[in-house]
C-alpha cells in the first residue's frame, strides 16, 4: 500500500472542550423518558455538533452511547444521574477497550452505506462489462505499483464478465500523478487510457497531460478528498459489497483470499 498524507484532518479537540465546558440542562434523574428517546443530555450535545447513533452495551453502570463528529467515531458515556458525559474510552484492568468493536459497527456502517452512494456519484473509469454482477470500486493512483498488481489480479474476473471494477482516480503518489490522471480521464477512451496506463507500467505508463483542465483538477480533488473521509490513507483502496450484501473495505494489494472475497470465486 503506498501511505500518503493527503489533506490535513480538523482536530475535533475544540469541540469536545465545548462539550464538557458549555451548560447542559439535563432532566431530574427521576424522569422517565421513553427508551426510543434520547435522554435530554445528548439531545443537548447533538445540538453542539454530534451525532448520536445508539446506546452500545457496556459495563460498570454506565450508559454507553456511540457517536460521531463528523466521519470520526466517539464514544460517550452517561453516568447514572443523567447529568454528566464522558467522551473517551472505557477500558478494563487489562486495558481492553470495552466499547470499541460496537462502535466500529454503529460508526461504519452508515458511513459507508454513504460512501458508496457518493462512489456512485464520483468520477470513475469503467474496467470491465457495464452488466457485470459484481461492482468494486478501486481509488487509483496511475504511479501507484500495488494498483497495478491488483489491476492484474483482477484480470480473471474482469475479462470473463463477472466484475466490472471502478477506477476512482486520483493523483498523490508523485508529482506527475495528476497529469497521469487527467491524461487518463480526458482521453478518448478513459478505459483504453487506463489499460495503456496499466499494462506499460513497467515503463512508466501513460504520458502526463501537458496541460490539465479544471474540470480534472475539481474531479481529482474530490476523489482524494472522498478517499480521506471513508478513512483511507493511500492506494489502492478498495470498497465492495461482501456476500451479505454489506460494504467492505480493503486497503492495500489483496492477498488471494481476499482477492476471493471482494472479486467472488472465479
Amino acid at each position: 500500500m503506498i501511505d500518503v498524507n493527503y489533506r490535513y484532518h480538523a482536530s475535533i479537540s475544540a469541540l469536545l472542550i465545548a462539550l464538557v465546558t458549555s451548560p447542559v440542562t439535563a432532566v431530574p434523574s427521576h424522569a422517565q423518558e421513553a427508551s426510543e428517546e434520547l435522554p435530554s443530555i445528548l439531545k443537548s450535545i447533538e445540538l453542539q455538533g454530534l451525532k448520536i447513533l445508539g446506546e452500545m452495551d457496556v459495563p460498570g453502570g454506565l450508559r454507553g452511547f456511540a457517536a460521531k463528529a463528523g466521519s470520526q467515531p466517539l464514544a460517550i458515556y452517561l453516568t447514572p444521574d443523567n447529568k454528566h458525559v464522558v467522551v473517551g474510552t472505557l477500558v478494563d484492568a487489562d486495558g481492553q477497550d470495552m466499547a470499541a468493536a460496537q462502535l466500529k459497527a454503529f460508526v461504519e456502517k452508515p458511513i459507508l452505506e454513504s460512501g458508496w452512494k457518493q462512489l456512485e456519484g464520483s468520477t470513475w473509469i469503467a474496467d470491465g462489462k457495464a452488466d457485470a454482477p459484481r461492482i468494486v470500486y478501486t481509488f487509483t493512483d496511475p504511479n501507484c505499483p500495488y494498483c497495478n498488481k491488483f489491476w492484474h489480479a483482477a484480470r480473471p474476473w474482469v475479462d470473463n464478465g463477472k466484475v466490472q471494477l471502478r477506477h476512482v482516480m486520483v493523483g498523490v503518489i508523485r508529482q506527475d500523478s495528476p497529469a497521469k490522471a487527467a491524461a487518463i480521464l480526458e482521453a478518448n477512451s478513459p478505459s483504453d487510457a487506463l489499460t495503456e496506463n496499466e499494462l506499460n507500467h513497467k515503463n512508466g505508463g501513460i504520458k502526463p497531460a501537458l496541460k490539465i483542465t479544471a474540470k480534472s483538477t475539481a474531479s481529482l480533488d474530490s476523489n482524494a478528498n472522498l478517499m480521506t473521509d471513508l478513512g483511507f490513507g493511500g492506494t489502492p483502496a478498495i470498497i465492495f459489497r461482501k456476500s451479505d450484501g454489506s460494504i467492505g473495505t480493503l486497503a492495500g494489494m489483496p492477498d488471494d483470499d481476499a482477492l476471493e472475497m471482494i472479486l467472488g470465486k472465479r
